[in-house]
């Protein structure tokens, strides 16, 4: 149980879904309730089936160029790390993607910019990989990560569906917060990620 946690909280730092509270309703405002249920449907559909891709074809892709996964997890740790210290000390994510909004296209809006980059962000792909690493983990192991995944965007759906609601308790500066806190948790399984690949590469 305690290992499915550490899991979800971990999908739930580098989806972050709450920061996406404030992009959802920014970029959603010339929709009615309906049109915005679909819209976080469609975001969230679209972010898990990128992830997903990620989980099956994403070590493939690396033993077919020769990468070893442990190098791929030490540069996947340091961009978590770096992923990490930008929500913690740069721009919040609000603040960022917000200023990116430029439609009123309901399909437009659901992948760009919900699904990509706030939900499936670079950290989220990197992670999806990281987690399913198929020498570390086994196939039943491999499916419950995939299931704890699809579960943070079914959370990430049922916010943005209930955006309107929470952004009242929260506001911009209440996400901004949390997408920080957020950001520090990652950075502590990114150092882990990198020291972990160390060990495997330099056979320590």
């Amino acid at each position: 149980m305690d290992d499915y946690i550490a899991k979800f909280i971990f999908f739930f730092a580098v989806i972050d879904p709450i920061g996406t509270i404030p992009v959802f309703i920014a970029a959603t405002t010339c929709f009615t309730a309906k049109i915005k249920v679909k819209i976080a449907f469609q975001a969230a559909a679209i972010s898990a089936l990128i992830l997903l891709f990620f989980i099956i074809a994403g070590e493939i892709i690396l033993n077919a160029i020769g990468i070893p996964l442990s190098v791929f997890q030490i540069a996947g740790g340091i961009v978590l790390f770096l992923f990490s210290l930008t929500m913690i000390f740069g721009d919040s994510k609000p603040d960022k993607e917000v200023e990116s909004l430029y439609t009123c296209n309901a399909t437009e809006i659901a992948i760009f910019p919900l699904s990509v980059p706030s939900l499936a962000s670079p950290g989220a792909m990197l992670a999806a990989v990281l987690m399913t690493e198929n020498n570390k983990y086994n196939f039943i192991e491999q499916l419950e990560t995939t299931g704890i995944m699809l579960c943070v965007m079914l959370t990430a759906f049922i916010l943005m569906a209930s955006s309107s609601f929470l952004f009242r308790y929260i506001g911009t500066p209440g996400a901004s917060i949390i997408s920080r806190v957020m950001g520090l948790i990652l950075s502590s399984v990114a150092v882990n990620n990198i020291l972990e690949g160390i060990v495997i590469f330099f056979k320590i």
